[in-house]
């Protein structure tokens, strides 16, 4: 049985206007701040989760990954339910969001299911200093796109997607990039799944590589699923 219902899930976290650009974060955390078990996120998710996570692909436009949360969660060819499907047609979206991937050393094999399974081709996201005979590899299977010189500067990112009618932008991880990003103040939006673990160890934190930011957000909706929370907040 769902945690939620379709109309709920849209009532909290739809945007008013999909032609604004809104970057937002979907990540998970136990009660102590680890951003996974054993090295990945599944062990801190429940069905509900699931729900949320599914969602918020409905929404989006584009989905950002980090090469390093893409290869440990063994991520394929990015295709949304055939219901997410038939909502995003109705609304007069493409069927499927872009997977855009985010990648300094482009350590991606182009003859991956991510790229071959593809609905749509992807994008990766890298700079000018990246090794130019594996861009030339992955320009075969993907468009890829220079966003800094000597790194991936997240406001070029950022101008880039919206450049592409990629209005609508979730993140997906991992802690590197969502610092990264944090740390540029590109991040308009955290959605964050609290989930009821005391995880101990030496895991992730949500964030990791950043420099300090201490930036002030309001919570904007509240779902709970029996003792996970579902938390979203805005800048």
């Amino acid at each position: 049985m769902s945690a939620f219902t379709e109309e709920e899930l849209l009532a909290a976290y739809s945007v008013a206007d999909r032609d604004e650009a809104h970057l937002r974060a979907n990540m998970i955390a136990s009660i102590d701040g680890a951003a996974t078990h054993a090295g990945l996120s599944g062990g801190l998710n429940s069905p509900a989760d699931k729900q949320v996570f599914d969602l918020l692909r409905r929404l989006a436009d584009v989905v950002i990954v980090g090469a390093g949360t893409l290869r440990a969660e063994g991520y394929g060819g990015l295709h949304v339910g055939e219901a997410d499907v038939a909502w995003r047609r109705e609304h007069g979206l493409a069927e499927h969001p872009v997977l855009a991937i985010v990648s300094s050393r482009l350590a991606l094999d182009p003859g991956s299911a991510l790229f071959a399974e593809a609905p749509r081709r992807p994008l990766v996201l890298t700079h000018a200093q990246s090794p130019q005979r594996q861009r030339a590899a992955l320009a075969e299977v993907a468009d890829v796109v220079l966003c800094g010189q000597d790194a991936v500067d997240p406001v070029r990112m950022r101008a880039a997607l919206v450049d592409r009618g990629l209005t609508q932008m979730l993140c997906e991880g991992g802690p590197h990039l969502l610092g990264t990003l944090a740390a540029a103040d590109v991040v308009d939006e955290l959605c964050l799944t609290l989930s009821p673990l005391l995880e101990g160890g030496d895991g992730l934190r949500l964030m990791r590589d950043a420099p300090l930011v201490h930036r002030p957000m309001r919570l904007a909706g509240l779902l709970r699923a029996e003792d996970m929370l579902f938390l979203r907040y805005r800048c």
